[in-house]
């Protein structure tokens, strides 16, 4: 496992990271969750990204079980918080962060966490509240480091531009071979900015597996058959797409990679990543995802993964 630095923070993190959302606490048995993390150690991840509305608290407290017995110097811990907890609990409000936060922590087990991330932009506070919060919870020690995830490349800068504030070091946005938005602003503004990627769905929600084929049912038990996440996919299921992710997959076996592998690999070629997350409900699986950091891949086939991956978003 290769580690990158996070942003201007002296936090290093491994560059596949372990994700909790859909599994931990919720989509996953205990016992097999429990040796996901389990595996994640062995396999030198150190980076757990995991938020409070994760199956409404119980991705935390799992995390909190599982992580009591190791040193808390062993793994790098990051939270979120804006979306509902609750009918009346949401949102960055000064009341809202230090009231999730806290319930978090306790729910953690810990005392602090490493990173505190923005889930999105509160469009109902104004951000020198949300931000004057934030900074009172680093400097309170609850957490070490600040983070956002999808938020409008405007806000981000005007949240660099304001005075007397803590920095953010971390963005989490959704990125891979068949989303590439952030490229267009929000990576060189983060470059420029002391800010890293900790990409969330590098292998778009399991379609870069080449797990879907086209022009047949989805395998059961798969996030395309799932009620709740049917239609959040829906996009990425269209037969041109998957036909192309299939056309990718002579490129991975050049490279002597896995498709999932590869297309890891192809996130981790920028270096304004530092982390890719994975979710995982088998420690096999884990293992392969894993095996992509430090992979050594001919630039040329990059590019031509990325002239299908192109035909495909057309």
């Amino acid at each position: 496992m290769r580690y990158r630095r996070l942003g201007s923070s002296d936090l290093e993190i491994s560059e596949i990271s372990l994700g909790s959302w859909l599994t931990f606490g919720v989509g996953v048995e205990r016992e097999r969750a429990a040796a996901v993390v389990d595996s994640a150690f062995d396999l030198g991840i150190n980076f757990i990204d995991t938020a409070n509305v994760y199956g409404r608290g119980a991705a935390e407290s799992f995390l909190g079980e599982v992580l009591a017995g190791r040193p808390r110097s062993s793994y790098v811990l990051a939270t979120k918080a804006y979306f509902p907890m609750s009918d009346t609990d949401r949102g960055l409000s000064r009341a809202q962060i230090e009231k999730q936060l806290d319930a978090s922590l306790k729910r953690l087990g810990t005392d602090h966490v490493d990173l505190y991330q923005a889930h999105r932009y509160d469009e109902e506070t104004p951000l020198e509240e949300t931000m004057r919060a934030l900074t009172d919870a680093v400097r309170s020690g609850k957490t070490r480091y600040l983070g956002f995830s999808e938020w409008p490349v405007a806000r981000v800068r005007e949240a660099l531009a304001m005075a007397g504030v803590e920095k953010f070091v971390s963005s989490q946005p959704q990125y891979s071979l068949l989303w590439r938005e952030p490229e267009a602003e929000l990576i060189p503004l983060s470059a420029a900015s002391g800010i890293s990627q900790i990409v969330w769905s590098p292998l778009a929600q399991g379609v870069l597996t080449g797990k879907y084929a086209p022009g047949r049912p989805p395998p059961a038990g798969t996030r395309a058959t799932s009620d709740s996440m049917g239609g959040f996919i829906a996009w990425l299921l269209r037969d041109e797409t998957l036909a192309a992710v299939q056309r990718l997959q002579p490129l991975a076996a050049e490279a002597g990679l896995s498709l999932a592998q590869f297309a890891l690999a192809w996130v981790l070629r920028e270096p304004n990543v530092a982390s890719a997350i994975v979710g995982a409900s088998r420690p096999g699986q884990l293992a392969e995802n894993a095996a992509a950091s430090g992979a050594k891949v001919d630039p040329a086939l990059f590019a031509r993964a990325e002239g299908i991956a192109a035909e495909a978003r057309r």
